[in-house]
């Protein structure tokens, strides 16, 4: 049986499915060949499915916006984002002042629900800053921590793929503090398990009955197995056959690319746009 033959392989149909944005269904501005065309095969099933994303650098309404552009149907229940996910983890916690290394559209957000203190915040939240990370910040970070300060992070992603390959994510600088504050880090997105339990939750679904569709072995589909969803790993994005060759982490499927997702799960979308 080829593994690139999705029709050889048909998997039961999920009550629901999980999509990762980036990597799955587009990388940078450019859209995965048959992308929309899956999602409106999805649709025509009225099968209940959310996008998933780790990214840290855009709001809930960035993220529409962006998926509208790209011209991918969505509708504002559908996006489940670790940045929303953070929010309301620190709410939960009645975390009110917090120090954060965001990107400036994600602190507009916060700045709304938080109280921004780099004085003796009740947390450090940790996101993506891109070019701006340096040792000063760190170094800031770090004296937050010794001074009682929880370490919580969006993510913590190793590595994220862009136009020109694969990239350095905030996994390490979350990895760097741990180490030097002799802390842990509360990790609000993929692969948290109950990240996953709280998108499942979204659409009423137990995580036995939702499909995770990923191009991150470990992040995207040992995240889903571990919270008890089946786990297929799309061959685009991040996918690098050595590095899921080196996981202990087993996809209940491998799938060229989201264009084969229909013909897994029995129908045929073709590989339009």
């Amino acid at each position: 049986m080829s593994p690139h033959d999705p029709t050889a392989k048909r998997m039961p149909m999920p009550k629901g499915l999980l999509l990762d944005l980036d990597g799955v269904l587009y990388v940078d501005d450019k859209l995965i060949q048959g992308a929309v065309t899956t999602i409106d095969w999805l649709n025509a099933q009225r099968l209940p499915f959310r996008y998933i994303t780790n990214t840290s650098t855009k709001t809930r309404d960035q993220l529409l916006a962006k998926l509208e552009r790209l011209g991918l149907p969505v509708r504002e229940e559908q996006v489940f984002s670790a940045v929303q996910a953070s929010e309301a983890w620190l709410e939960a916690q009645s975390i009110s002042r917090i120090a954060a290394l965001v990107c400036d559209s994600v602190r507009l957000s916060l700045q709304e629900r938080f109280e921004f203190d780099e004085s003796t915040p009740e947390a450090v939240l940790i996101g993506d800053i891109g070019q701006a990370w340096d040792y000063d910040r760190l170094n800031q970070a770090f004296h937050w921590l010794l001074a009682g300060a929880k370490l919580v992070c969006v993510h913590r992603n190793r590595y994220w793929r862009t136009g020109d390959g694969l990239s350095l994510d905030i996994g390490a600088f979350v990895a760097a503090l741990e180490y030097a504050a002799d802390v842990q880090a509360v990790v609000i997105g993929k692969p948290s398990v109950s990240f996953f339990r709280a998108a499942c939750d979204s659409m009423g679904l137990s995580p036995e009955q939702v499909l995770v569709v990923g191009d991150d072995v470990e992040t995207d589909v040992g995240g889903g197995q571990s919270c008890g969803c089946q786990g297929v790993l799309v061959e685009t994005g991040k996918y690098h056959p050595d590095l899921v060759a080196r996981s202990a982490v087993v996809p209940d499927c491998l799938l060229r690319s989201i264009a084969d997702l229909p013909a897994l799960l029995g129908g045929c979308a073709g590989n339009g746009g």
